[in-house]
């Protein structure tokens, strides 16, 4: 390991932790347990002008920053080996007006808490389907969540941000404000500067939403996606969908009976009247094969939010492998019931992500993101406890996703691993991927924020 003798300027207000600390083991981990990296240092800011000092400092010592909010990224890229750990966990402050229908939030806010302070006002900000994910990585990439088909993106909702720069420098960005950086930070990460505050426009949303799965067994997987491509094809924008298949987890609203068992479930939130809710969900409650379960009902929408937490906890082993499909075409159908019931671990739950509505009336080149026009999002993912039986998982992923490739047009960069650089252009297509890497020339040609899905700088 480096080992690194100098430090942040003395005006840091933050904690700096060395390898030599008593906190540092617990300061590095992050939410993929499977990850296990150790920086030189760790700078854990307390402030922006923490952040900026602590850029410097990265710069001058020539050391690649990992950058850390929630520390939710699947490949891990919040921490690193022999670099620098910019945390910002501690960046917690949330202000929201609920006049104005604005909110902004600092960069280490997490989901769960942007809801909390947001739905006590009956708005919300679409972001997100586990609440301890940072706010700053899920956005900086997109966005996808509950209500995407109703309010768009995170990104959508995004009105202006503060950034440091790979320079140390602070400045604004908007639509009227180096709007180009604006412009780029909207889906291409963390490549242009670290966003410090986001603010957001909010949107009416419950506090009471029907929403919550409809579970199936696992043979009747195929037979279900044809009925639930065909309901879809009408449904209103107020719905979004997500299509789970995986075992029953132990968790308390599931029966003790169907612990374990393999099933497909439907996951649903309307993000409008329940009334309303109650008569679009009819025909996939009454049209298929009867449901084991149907735990679709009115809660409230912090409650729906929460619920993969237990699913996704932090410290668990886990591998992602990602792709977009334009629709669920009959061989991708058969591909998903095929490799499902190959699932061996218990922990394994692969979301298909219906997207569309509100996504789509965004104009592709409004902003970075990628795939405004696909169908849905894979996120086929492999977990385990621990290192035990995680190989087999990995390769099951990998197996499904490959298996998938005829299919495929894009993919979530949020949703990637560590697949390289071809596979960081298509999440943009080519000629997004050539703006991004202009922009990363004008503000990061060094390419100082590297750790990343990273989009290098253009030649000068």
């Amino acid at each position: 390991m480096a080992t690194v003798t100098a430090a942040p300027g003395p005006s840091f207000r933050g904690r700096v932790v060395r390898p030599e600390d008593p906190t540092y083991d617990e300061d590095r981990r992050v939410w993929n347990g499977s990850v296990d990296r150790r920086p030189a240092l760790i700078a854990c800011c307390a402030g922006v002008a923490d952040v900026m000092d602590a850029v410097r400092f990265a710069a001058a010592e020539g050391l690649a920053p990992a950058v850390r909010s929630g520390g939710h990224s699947f490949p891990g890229h919040s921490v690193c080996d022999d670099g620098l750990v910019i945390d910002l966990s501690a960046l917690r402050g949330i202000r929201v007006d609920p006049e104005a229908r604005t909110v902004r939030a600092q960069a280490g806010v997490l989901l769960g808490e942007l809801d909390r302070e947001t739905q006590a006002f009956g708005l919300a900000v679409p972001a997100g389907i586990v609440t301890t994910t940072g706010l700053a990585g899920l956005t900086l990439g997109g966005g996808i969540g509950w209500l995407m088909r109703k309010y768009g993106l995170t990104i959508d909702q995004l009105l202006s941000v503060d950034v440091v720069t790979a320079d140390g420098s602070f400045l604004k960005a908007s639509e009227k404000e180096n709007a180009e950086l604006f412009w780029g930070i909207r889906g291409g990460g963390g490549n242009f500067g670290i966003v410090t505050e986001f603010e957001f426009r909010l949107n009416p949303v419950g506090p009471v939403v029907l929403a919550g799965p409809v579970l199936w067994p696992m043979e009747e997987s195929a037979r279900l996606l044809r009925l639930y491509r065909d309901w879809i094809t009408d449904v209103p924008d107020e719905l979004t969908t997500a299509v789970v298949h995986r075992r029953v987890p132990p968790v308390p609203f599931m029966p003790r009976e169907l612990h374990g068992r393999p099933v497909v479930m439907v996951v649903c939130c309307y993000a409008g009247p329940v009334e309303d809710g109650e008569k679009v969900l009819r025909p996939l409650r009454e049209a298929g094969p009867p449901p084991l379960l149907d735990l679709c009902a009115p809660k409230p929408f912090t409650a729906h939010q929460a619920m993969f937490d237990p699913s996704f906890p932090r410290g668990r082993w886990y591998y992602f492998k990602s792709c977009d499909v334009d629709r669920l075409e009959d061989g991708i159908i058969d591909l998903t019931a095929e490799h499902a019931a190959r699932i061996a671990s218990p922990l394994t739950a692969f979301p298909v992500f219906q997207l569309g509505g509100a996504i789509r009336r965004v104009g592709e080149e409004e902003t970075a993101f990628g795939g405004r026009s696909h169908g849905h999002t894979f996120n086929i993912n492999g977990t385990t406890e621990g290192p035990e039986g995680f190989e087999a998982e990995r390769e099951w992923a990998r197996g499904l996703w490959s298996a998938l490739a005829p299919y495929q047009t894009g993919v979530y960069s949020n949703f990637l691993m560590e697949e390289g650089e071809d596979r960081v252009a298509q999440a943009y297509g080519e000629a997004k991927y050539r703006r991004l890497r202009e922009l990363k020339r004008h503000y990061d040609p060094g390419n100082l924020f590297r750790l990343n899905q990273n989009i290098p700088p253009a030649a000068p």
